[in-house]
């Protein structure tokens, strides 16, 4: 969706997911806004939309009770004058630095402009590595611009973490922009520089080293120069004329630089400018991209959940039990929890135990399941070769290839049998969620005598989310 939508939706997500944190919104408000999303056409919309459309009606609610929405709302990193204000103060920059030297004498074996297109090769060369999955550097930096720091209250502290995670990708791309245009525009000062000095200016041009000779000074700037030659037509002297260039201790250079400034000012505009331009538009192109096309985690319970109350639709759950079934009055309590989990109007799948040892057999789930539960006991020891195999298969299944995956652990029997012992439930529990983790499927520990009906939305996300 467009960032603007992205941020109403996130915020009030944010609101949506404090839980008493937030007396701000309350759970008539949700419904009030659900309700009026659903009368002004959400019913019809795609998601998207229809997550804006909802978030719109809200903010109007929400807003005059919390001064801080709007503020926040409206904080922008990016302003579309900064392009042309970079351009002009790098390229000032660019003319203000002498690239050649002060001496009026370039020194053909070894000029400042040399480093300047070094270094752009470097850049150029990184920009082909693929970026680690942690933002760094400059990446991490944003991040924690567009998360805002740690002051506000918490919902706004969740909205700024969300947002930066959304958006992180589109503020890379405007920062690309800027960096490349940057980049040229200081190049193309540097040219400008050298041809106003130029003017008014005698730059003379020779070179002086201890271990190379004529010839091999010749045969390096040549092969160095190669593209500005081919590109301008100029050459590079033969060894006699670049013999007649050397310098020697007390003598001044007398060749004109004329031809050497031609020369490395095509160098600049061949391997920085231009590719910097092109950098720049293809950068630009993203980030107006990006900037319609904000992608947030529609498969997370939170965003399930209401597109099915906009689009007035049912989750669907499927229970897997390994090795025994669950008592009825654990079957009971994991129905009422999911039901506050995923919202009224649920349907239960309850499928058939799966023994230990036919894994492979899994029953497979419906059409339009929304999610699957692997119901295990905490007990139980997490195997790859049993446990795993029945996630691999789950996963294997055709019929619902977009439903999440989630295993949960009856935690019930383990804490009345170690119930002295706290630190074994904490090590049972480490070693569900790393095998979970492992499997990519979400880890929920659950005691099914007392479940947590309270926190059940807030639960499930968090564990799908891991």
């Amino acid at each position: 969706m467009h960032e603007d939508a992205a941020r109403r939706v996130l915020m009030l997500q944010a609101f949506e997911t404090a839980g008493s944190d937030s007396p701000l919104w309350t759970a008539e408000d949700r419904a009030w806004a659900t309700r009026l999303a659903r009368e002004t056409g959400a019913t019809t919309a795609r998601p998207a939309q229809a997550l804006d459309q909802r978030a719109r009606h809200a903010l109007e609610r929400l807003a005059p009770r919390d001064a801080a929405v709007p503020k926040r709302l409206g904080l922008r990193m990016w302003h579309t004058a900064w392009v042309p204000f970079v351009l002009g103060l790098a390229f000032a920059a660019g003319i203000a630095v002498d690239a050649i030297g002060g001496t009026q004498r370039i020194n053909l074996l070894a000029p400042p402009v040399w480093v300047v297109i070094l270094w752009n090769l470097v850049v150029y060369l990184g920009l082909l590595v693929p970026r680690p999955a942690a933002p760094r550097g400059l990446r991490a930096l944003l991040a924690r611009r567009l998360a805002g720091g740690s002051g506000g209250s918490a919902p706004l502290r969740a909205y700024g973490t969300a947002w930066a995670q959304a958006s992180l990708p589109l503020a890379a791309a405007r920062a690309a922009v800027l960096l490349h245009v940057a980049a040229a525009a200081l190049a193309l000062g540097l040219v400008a520089g050298l041809y106003v000095r130029g003017l008014v200016l005698d730059y003379r041009a020779g070179w002086e080293s201890t271990f190379l000779d004529p010839a091999a000074v010749r045969a390096a700037l040549a092969g160095l120069l190669w593209p500005a030659t081919t590109v301008t037509g100029l050459s590079v002297p033969d060894v006699a004329g670049i013999e007649a260039l050397r310098l020697t201790p007390g003598t001044a250079a007398t060749a004109s630089a004329a031809e050497w400034i031609h020369l490395y000012a095509a160098m600049l505009a061949l391997f920085v400018i231009a590719p910097r331009a092109v950098l720049a538009l293809v950068a630009s192109s993203r980030a107006a991209w990006r900037a319609r096309h904000i992608s947030l985690p529609l498969q997370d319970p939170y965003f399930q959940r209401l597109l099915r109350d906009l689009q007035d639709a049912r989750a669907v759950v499927q229970v897997l039990p390994h090795g025994a079934a669950p008592s009825p009055q654990a079957t009971l309590a994991l129905r009422e929890w999911l039901a506050a989990a995923c919202g009224e109007g649920l349907q239960l799948r309850l499928a058939e135990p799966t023994p230990y040892g036919q894994e492979e057999r899994a029953t497979a789930a419906e059409p339009g399941t929304t999610l699957r539960v692997l119901l295990v006991d905490l007990g139980s020891t997490p195997e790859d070769d049993t446990q795993g195999r029945l996630l691999a298969t789950l996963k294997a299944q055709p019929e619902a290839p977009g439903a999440a995956l989630l295993v949960l652990a009856d935690e019930a029997a383990f804490r009345r049998r170690f119930a002295q012992l706290p630190e074994r439930l904490a090590e049972r529990r480490a070693a569900w969620q790393a095998f979970a983790a492992r499997h990519g499927a979400g880890y929920l520990g659950l005691d099914l005598e007392h479940p947590d009906i309270a926190q059940a939305e807030a639960r499930l996300q968090a564990a799908l989310q891991r």
